[in-house]
C-alpha cells in the first residue's frame, strides 16, 4: 500500500483533500439538504462558499501580517546566532563553533532527505509545485462529487460487500467520520487558542511579528507534539531576536503553560473519543509519516493513525454492543 501510494502521490493527495474538505463542509451542506436544496446545487454553493471565504480570510491574513513576514526568517536568523553565540562563549558546558556547523550540516541533510521522492532523487520545486496545484485541482473536483453524490456512492459501495459485512462497514465508515470530524475540529480550536494567547504574549513583552508567530502556531496545533515544540521554540526566537531576553524568558513560560494546559485539560474535552492515542503513539506517527512522505506526511499522520485504531476499536466491538434498546415494557 505505501508502494503504491508513492507512486500515485498526486491521486492519494488529491483524495486526501478531498476527504478533508468533505468533512468541513458536511455541516452546512447538511443545513441546505435540509432547506431542500438540489444535491448539485448543494454542492456548488457550500464549495464556491468555501472558496470565497478562504480567500477572504487569506487577503485579511495578507493585510495583517504585510512586512512582518518578510521579517520573520531573518529576524529567526538572527535569534539563532545569538543563540549559537551564547553557547560558544557562556554557555555552562564547552561548545565549539565547529560543533555548531557540524550539527548545522547535519539539520540541512535532514532537511533535504526529507525533500527526497520515493526514487531517492531530489524533487524539484517546481515538480512539487506543479504536484501540489494539480492535486489541489483534482481534489476540489471529487469533493464536488462527493458532497453531491457522497452518500449515493457510499450506499454503492456496501452493496458490493456481502450481506454478512455491511452492517460492520456501515458502523466503521460512522466511527471514521466521526473521528475525522473530530480532530479537525479539536485542532482548529486548540491552535486558535494557543496562536492567540502565545501570540498575545509576544505583542506584550515588546516583541514583533506577534501576528506571524500567532498564524504558525495555529498551523503547527495540527502537527500533535512535534508542531507544539517547533511554534513554541519559533516564538522564544522571535521575542528574543526583537524584544530581548527578559520578553523571550517571558514568553518561554507562556509556552510552557499553555500547551500544558491545552494537554491537559483542554484537549481531553474537546477532542473527547476521537482522539484517544497515547503520546508516544502520536510520535511515532508524525515520525513515520515525516519520514515516508516529508511535510505532508506529518500533516497527515495523525489523523490516519486516530482513524485507523477508532476503526479497529469498532471492529472489535461485539455486535450486541451497537444494537438499540428494546423498547417493550417491562
Amino acid at each position: 500500500m505505501l508502494w503504491v501510494i508513492g507512486r500515485a502521490w498526486v491521486v492519494f493527495l488529491s483524495l486526501v483533500i478531498a476527504l478533508l474538505l468533505s468533512r468541513v463542509l458536511a455541516a452546512p451542506a447538511g443545513r441546505l439538504r435540509a432547506l431542500g436544496w438540489k444535491p448539485g446545487l448543494v454542492a456548488g454553493v457550500t464549495l464556491i462558499g468555501f472558496l470565497v471565504a478562504l480567500a477572504v480570510t487569506l487577503t485579511l491574513l495578507g493585510f495583517a501580517v504585510g512586512d512582518e513576514a518578510e521579517d520573520l526568517g531573518p529576524t529567526l536568523t538572527e535569534a539563532v546566532d545569538d543563540v549559537e553565540e551564547w553557547l560558544v562563549d557562556d554557555a555552562p558546558i564547552e561548545i565549539s563553533r565547529v560543533d555548531i556547523e557540524e550539527f548545522r550540516e547535519d539539520f540541512r541533510d535532514t532537511i533535504r532527505r526529507g525533500a527526497r521522492s520515493s526514487s531517492g532523487s531530489i524533487v524539484s520545486g517546481v515538480t512539487v509545485v506543479g504536484e501540489v496545484v494539480l492535486s489541489l485541482i483534482i481534489g476540489l473536483i471529487v469533493t464536488f462529487f462527493a458532497i453531491k453524490d457522497g452518500n449515493r456512492f457510499a450506499r454503492w459501495l456496501q452493496r458490493q460487500l456481502p450481506d454478512g459485512r455491511r452492517e460492520l462497514a456501515e458502523r466503521l465508515g460512522v466511527r471514521a467520520w466521526r473521528t475525522l470530524g473530530g480532530y479537525l475540529r479539536g485542532a482548529a480550536i486548540l491552535g486558535l487558542v494557543e496562536g492567540t494567547i502565545i501570540g498575545a504574549a509576544v505583542a506584550l513583552t515588546g516583541g514583533r511579528l506577534a501576528i506571524p508567530v500567532g498564524v504558525f502556531t495555529f498551523l503547527m496545533a495540527f502537527i500533535p507534539i512535534l508542531g507544539a515544540i517547533v511554534a513554541g521554540a519559533m516564538a522564544v526566537l522571535v521575542a528574543l531576536a526583537t524584544g530581548g531576553t527578559t520578553a523571550a524568558l517571558i514568553v518561554l513560560v507562556v509556552v510552557i503553560v499553555v500547551q500544558q494546559l491545552d494537554n491537559d485539560l483542554l484537549a481531553p474535552v474537546i477532542y473527547g473519543r476521537s482522539l484517544e492515542l497515547h503520546p508516544v503513539v502520536v510520535l511515532l506517527a508524525v515520525a513515520a509519516g515525516g519520514a515516508l512522505f516529508g511535510v505532508a506526511g506529518t500533516l497527515l499522520a495523525v489523523p490516519v493513525t486516530a482513524v485507523a485504531l477508532n476503526s479497529l476499536a469498532e471492529v472489535r466491538r461485539a455486535p450486541t454492543e451497537v444494537q438499540p434498546a428494546s423498547t417493550s415494557g417491562g
